[in-house]
């Protein structure tokens, strides 16, 4: 056996252990570091070939781990800007110089001009909010950028959806006088109600939406007839407050005006007599806006986008009239109050009065092989060769955890678990050294037996 392989045997011992040393110091100054994975010092022998009379000491070599695929506990704070990660997954997140990066650590706050910014100085990365929900580009980063929130700008929303669901009362007569589409005076009609929508300075206007019978059925397979007829009530007869209206009543569409919708006055509505429920092909209003000013009120509604309006689950049954659901997008002016962030990545704009508007939805990444990503300073994370490509999608879809807002992920580290190996490896370390001296007190009796 030769005593300098004896030695370099006792010197890979030690420094193997003074990694491991070096990752029980890591671990337990990140006791504390939000999304932190504890590294682990993993050992692998080194055999060199020997002959039957003799042994040659190898050496062994230290590997360091981080198991990054980890569940950390989840800790509740009072700022919902505070994300974790509940399952697989990682915030997709950037630097001040554009490189993108993926992290577990979610403590983001707003710095000087809104953007969400954690602990380490990383802009959290999302996709904008538009008139369709976003879509990921699932093998890169395109399309995405800084979520910023609470720039103290004040934001109005013009309406484009809405649902307005009722029950017409069966039994009610047809109505044989002048219909409501004629804006006469002695207009007649079966029910009433109003709908408040926004347009796009935020002005609320207020729509009266009236339900005639017009038609019962006569025999069986006919359907009981309805027409729906809108007026913008701004332009009420200030004697009635209805008929007749200054202006006449909106043109309604079916289809989206801007997309080839074709104008149907009025707009009728059929009921299985049967059932109670639509049986026509229209369930679906669109209410055109105009471009100019003095053709507000009559063909549709200055300032508004076109306005599609559901009532695919209106009813006709024998039962007074009733709004069971009636509710419409868009806001008034009104300043950012808070942020709201849901399961699914959806960042929601609370404002003042009310009204949440979807602004952002978070990006989520992951790779085939999360213990193999490369582990970067502040916390964050780059793949690599052995990681796997980067897949990106939605918090809840396909695999991917879902976003806590109000909470922090904690780091990993096990402090009782630390402790005793940072024991073990003093003490292996110590074995090792008295293994080096043992090899060098040997080599001094050699070197002495010349003299």
């Amino acid at each position: 056996m030769s005593l300098y392989g004896m030695m370099r045997t006792g010197g890979s011992g030690m420094n193997a252990q003074a990694n491991r040393l070096g990752t029980v110091a890591d671990n337990i100054a990140n006791a504390s570091t939000t999304g932190y994975k504890a590294a682990s010092t993993e050992f692998s022998t080194l055999l060199l070939a020997g002959g039957s009379g003799s042994y040659n000491s190898g050496a062994v070599q230290s590997q360091v781990r981080y198991n990054i695929s980890q569940q950390g506990a989840l800790t509740y704070t009072s700022s919902s800007t505070d994300l974790a990660i509940n399952g697989n997954g990682f915030f997709v997140v950037q630097d001040a110089g554009g490189t993108t990066y993926m992290t577990r650590a979610g403590s983001f706050q707003p710095n000087a001009i809104g953007e969400l910014v954690n602990a380490g100085g990383f802009k959290l990365l999302g996709y904008p909010y538009t008139v369709d929900n976003p879509t990921p580009v699932v093998n890169g980063f395109d399309g995405l950028v800084p979520v910023t929130v609470g720039n103290g700008s004040l934001v109005a929303k013009a309406s484009t959806s809405g649902v307005f669901f009722s029950n017409l009362e069966s039994t009610a007569d047809v109505v044989t006088g002048t219909l409501p589409d004629a804006n006469a005076p002695d207009s007649e009609y079966t029910h009433k109600s109003s709908l408040k929508i926004y347009d796009s300075l935020g002005n609320e206007v207020l729509l009266d939406i009236y339900f005639t019978k017009t038609e019962e059925a006569a025999t069986t397979g006919d359907p009981d007839k309805w027409q729906v007829t809108i007026f913008n009530a701004a332009y009420r007869d200030p004697t009635t407050g209805s008929f007749p209206y200054t202006q006449g009543p909106l043109d309604l569409y079916n289809g989206d005006p801007d997309s080839g919708g074709t104008a149907t006055s009025p707009y009728e509505l059929e009921f299985d007599p049967a059932t109670g429920k639509l049986s026509g092909a229209l369930s679906d209003l669109w209410i055109d806006g105009v471009t100019d000013r003095a053709d507000d009120g009559t063909a549709g509604i200055w300032g508004l986008e076109s306005l599609r309006l559901d009532l695919s689950a209106t009813t006709q049954l024998n039962y007074e009239f009733s709004v069971l659901q009636a509710e419409v997008n868009g806001n008034a002016p009104s300043e950012v109050e808070k942020v709201q962030i849901s399961a699914d990545g959806i960042v929601y704009a609370q404002y003042a009065s009310g009204d949440l508007l979807p602004i952002y939805r978070l990006a989520m990444a992951t790779v085939q092989s999360p213990d193999k990503l490369t582990s970067v300073s502040s916390n964050v994370y780059l793949p690599g060769i052995d990681s796997g490509v980067v897949v990106l999608g939605f918090p809840g879809n396909s695999g991917f955890g879902e976003v806590v807002s109000g909470a922090l992920e904690s780091s990993t580290v096990d402090i009782a678990q630390e402790l005793t190996n940072m024991i073990e490896a003093q003490r292996t370390y110590t074995a090792n050294s008295k293994v080096f001296q043992t090899g060098s007190d040997l080599m001094e009796v050699l070197v002495n037996l010349k003299r």
